[in-house]
């Protein structure tokens, strides 16, 4: 199969993850590793069976090759298949400027800057999010319905998770996650060792769900899906809600439950506050929030931090906490 096909299929298949509990969206294959009873199947792609050395971009790197070596010894994949995959591997310069942004040398100030978190809210609090968040609720509500009980989450923060995060599956990313990690991992500083891992994780994900590791895409920082799973946390909290035989966070059903075991995991308690607006400073509980007229504060309760365990931001946390709550509203 060429890489065109593989492309159509991946579209064809986000475009059915946007109306309703969709198909799989990832081309599969089973990456060949080194045992005694592993061979390669017909169906391949090509450069799997190319028995090459490093070649490309990274030809030259002795970090990728000894990635390849830990590979090999750690995880018995076969060498000859990981120098070709990494022989299409791409440096991505837009990669790392984004994970190398220019250093602030200003002090940090003693409030959040005025006006910051209006700014933010006015990025996800919108009527087309609230509207799509409802529609998305409706079109998967058997899903939503099961992973709320199974899980013990309440399911507006479920939803408000999947569109904070892509828009309910609109904007799961363009990069290729191969690329994107082994830009990160090998070509920048400052997470260098995190991004190594994810990369790690990465590739035994494709072998584990059978997907062919050039194809999936996602942001820039390699996360993926609809609720943006790095490596590490799909492996370890993605689920196969959908009974297919396989977990596919770009299908609407598996995105759904894994984000809800992804939350309860991570301690949520179903029907418990998350924040509720409060008069100044009330101890550790409160949080500062720069608003455009001037600051908001919030006494948070342990679900708020649950949220920030899926990115760790008050900001971020709030604008779920806050679209959850406006879809609720307007689902009723």
């Amino acid at each position: 199969m060429k890489n065109t096909s593989y492309k159509r299929l991946f579209k064809l298949a986000l475009a059915l993850a946007l109306t309703g509990c969709a198909g799989n969206p990832a081309v599969k294959t089973d990456a060949p590793y080194t045992n005694n009873t592993a061979t390669i199947p017909d169906h391949t792609p090509e450069y799997q069976t190319q028995n090459l050395g490093l070649t490309g971009t990274y030809a030259n790197s002795l970090a990728v090759q000894n990635f390849i070596r830990h590979m090999v010894l750690e995880h018995h994949f076969s060498e000859s298949y990981l120098n070709s995959l990494f022989s299409k591997a791409k440096r991505l310069d837009y990669v790392i400027r984004l994970e190398n942004p220019p250093p602030d040398l200003g002090p940090k100030p003693a409030h959040p800057k005025s006006g910051g978190w209006t700014r933010y809210r006015q990025q996800f609090i919108t009527e087309a999010h609230i509207n799509n968040g409802v529609a998305f609720w409706s079109n998967n509500a058997d899903a939503i319905q099961k992973a709320s009980v199974t899980y013990g989450v309440d399911p507006e923060y479920i939803v408000a998770i999947i569109g904070v995060e892509t828009f309910f599956g609109r904007n799961v990313g363009k990069t290729r996650i191969l690329d994107a990690l082994t830009t990160l991992a090998f070509d920048t500083q400052r997470r260098a060792k995190f991004f190594t891992s994810e990369l790690e994780n990465y590739l035994l994900m494709t072998r584990e769900e059978g997907y062919e590791p050039l194809q999936p895409v996602g942001s820039w920082a390699g996360a993926m899906g609809l609720g943006q799973f790095m490596p590490s946390s799909f492996r370890t909290l993605a689920v196969d809600f959908n009974n297919d035989g396989h977990r596919n966070l770009w299908d609407q059903c598996d995105a759904v439950g894994s984000v809800a075991h992804y939350f309860s995991r991570n301690g949520w308690q179903r029907n418990m506050p998350v924040a509720e607006p409060t008069r100044g400073y009330s101890g550790e509980s409160t949080i500062e929030l720069g608003a455009t007229n001037g600051s908001e504060y919030w006494r948070v309760h342990p679900n708020f931090k649950v949220i920030k365990k899926y990115n760790n931001s008050d900001k971020y946390a709030m604008a779920v906490h806050q679209l959850a709550q406006a879809i609720k509203q307007r689902h009723l």
